[in-house]
């Protein structure tokens, strides 16, 4: 291979992805509220994740990008494992699309698509027809990509070695897989290599090679980008939850167990007859095309398209009544963590209210746990000067708002159906307590963002005030403590001890405001210094006032279940507004 086709494909790739990647762009702003909605309707019901992950694969034209949001979406519990398997199983036969728009081969059309959709992106006043543009253009780009890789391998069809190394080492499946593999991980798309595939069937390479050889090189090679693909994921779920993971092992799981009993069979089959069926059955299907010279010749890039296709599909049949066994088996080998769980709420269990609402009560228990634990990272991460933790900080408060969020609405839909005037009472303390969790959320937020702040500038506080900050961060957190033990216990002196701790917070950040005040006017404190400083009493200030709410709301139900006299309930309580 010379310099020159080196160059010819490299480019040719290159267009190819970068035309991929356009018209992934523009399907998915078209698409987008639709493929929202498709999320949205998702359940438990196998075949239809299927066929939510086939479609939305064709829309954004990549099983790695279906993939990779299916691992964000469990990361965020908004998609359980059993729906994610689902979901990967479609995206692998959806990504078959791009492989079967390239077999129709209409190369000679691509400078059409090219000057029709860049006019519309570039002159249209519409952002619609601008989008559509986009999706035009990157259809021209990715077909021009695939004429220049095969007009940069047309001379490899003169090439007696390379013919010859196709017909001695391509029929050796198991350097096909890896070949595949391995080229699929480096470029991080199977739809990218499979095009480099058939453009090297369009470029007359496999002309030579009659019958069923072509499809017979070509298919180990398919069935390892199937692999590679994997490797996408796999990166995506770093650092996230433990669902999240198991979401990336079960993409690699479906697409190593497909090479598996694939090979193994194709191989039986090899061995018994002397054309296998199989190869037989593709080419049939496949079709021929008139090559340049007016001959009838097969359509090995179609036969590509048909392979992927069928391979896909038949892998989604046979792993459709074992793939809940894995999950399973993935959910006993690597339990989650109680905080990675996905909010568990059911409408169906408003046919009991009472046991609805307890559900909701543990729910609400675990956001109060989430909020403390991202209050205590936040206050690392500032005082220890560790940006990474930060990162830690904004995952944990998208899930505390995605809680609250869910606990609201179940919470208001709850309120509907027929309760005690207790449970109501109850229920209004959720939807107020739930209010204050999250804002505690929120302030760990700002505290985090101070951190990146301090860090960038770094901003170093003096010997005091570091101590005092520390001081006042270990009374907020035994106050946070207190209170996600409240929530679990509802113990009136537990109110009472959170309400002291809530005066002590305010009397010790008056303290320390004014302290600072007096060494900025002795000119020991730099002034930006200051600003962070005061932000972050002022957020520590006000997480204690959330704590003291929701003190607050406990001793409201000890009152209307008369535990504790409207006397008591005056002269301990008052609600803070932060």
């Amino acid at each position: 291979m010379t310099l020159e086709m080196l160059i010819g494909l490299f480019g040719g790739l290159g267009l190819f992805v970068f035309g991929m990647h356009m018209m992934s762009d523009g399907l998915k702003t078209v698409a987008g509220t639709k493929m929202k909605k498709l999320l949205e309707v998702l359940t438990n019901n196998k075949i239809k994740a299927i066929l939510v992950g086939t479609v939305v694969t064709m829309i954004v034209q990549s099983s790695s990008t279906t993939t990779v949001m299916v691992v964000g979406f469990v990361n965020a519990a908004l998609m359980t494992l059993t729906q994610a398997a689902g979901v990967i199983l479609g995206a692998n036969i959806g990504t078959t699309v791009t492989a079967q728009l390239i077999a129709f081969n209409v190369t000679e059309l691509a400078p059409v698509f090219i000057g029709i959709g860049a006019m519309m992106a570039l002159f249209s006043t519409k952002k619609k027809n601008k989008d559509l543009g986009s999706i035009i253009l990157g259809f021209g780009i990715l077909f021009y990509g695939i004429a220049a890789m095969s007009t940069a391998m047309k001379p490899l069809r003169e090439s007696e070695e390379f013919i010859y190394l196709l017909s001695t080492y391509g029929t050796n499946p198991l350097l096909g897989v890896l070949i595949g593999t391995l080229i699929t991980a480096v470029v991080q798309s199977s739809s990218a290599s499979i095009g480099l595939l058939q453009a090297l069937a369009l470029s007359g390479v496999f002309v030579s090679i009659g019958g069923t050889g072509a499809i017979q090189i070509c298919l180990p090679i398919l069935i390892g980008t199937n692999i590679g693909t994997c490797v996408t994921a796999l990166l995506s779920c770093i650092g996230t939850s433990t669902a999240a993971k198991k979401a990336a092992f079960i993409h690699l799981f479906v697409n190593i167990f497909g090479a598996v009993w694939v090979m193994i069979l194709l191989t039986i089959i090899n061995n018994l007859v002397a054309v296998n069926p199989v190869y037989e059955f593709i080419v049939t299907i496949s079709g021929s095309l008139i090559n340049g010279g007016g001959d009838m010749v097969p359509n090995v890039a179609r036969q590509i398209a048909m392979a992927h296709t069928l391979f896909n599909v038949a892998n989604t049949i046979v792993l459709l009544p074992i793939i809940g066994y894995f999950v399973s088996f993935l959910d006993r080998v690597y339990p989650e963590k109680e905080e990675d769980k996905g909010l568990q709420l059911d409408d169906r269990l408003f046919n009991n209210p009472s046991i609805a609402l307890g559900q909701v009560v543990r729910e609400t228990n675990r956001l109060a746990k989430m909020s403390f634990k991202n209050f205590r990272v936040a206050c690392e991460s500032i005082m220890d000067g560790n940006e990474k933790l930060v990162e830690k900080v904004v995952k944990r408060e998208e899930r505390i708002d995605e809680f609250q969020q869910g606990i609201v609405e179940y919470s208001v839909k709850l309120s509907n159906e027929n309760m005690s005037e207790e449970e109501n009472e109850r229920l209004a303390f959720i939807l107020k307590g739930s209010h204050d969790l999250e804002r505690i959320g929120d302030h760990a937020m700002n505290i985090g963002e101070l951190a990146e702040m301090r860090a960038t500038n770094k901003i170093v506080f003096s010997d005091i005030a570091n101590q005092e900050v520390l001081n006042l961060i270990s009374l907020t957190t035994n106050t946070l403590r207190d209170m996600v033990e409240l929530m679990e216990t509802e113990e009136t002196d537990l109110c009472y001890k959170i309400l002291d701790e809530e005066e002590e917070i305010d009397e010790m950040t008056e303290k320390l405001k004014d302290d600072h005040i007096r060494r900025l006017n002795e000119g020991i404190c730099n002034p930006y210094a200051g600003v962070i400083f005061l932000d972050l009493l002022t957020n520590i200030e006000r997480v204690g006032d959330h704590a003291s709410n929701i003190a607050h709301g406990i001793l409201g139900l000890k009152l209307h279940q008369g535990l504790i006299s409207q006397r008591e309930f005056d002269s301990e309580t008052k609600v803070e507004h932060a």
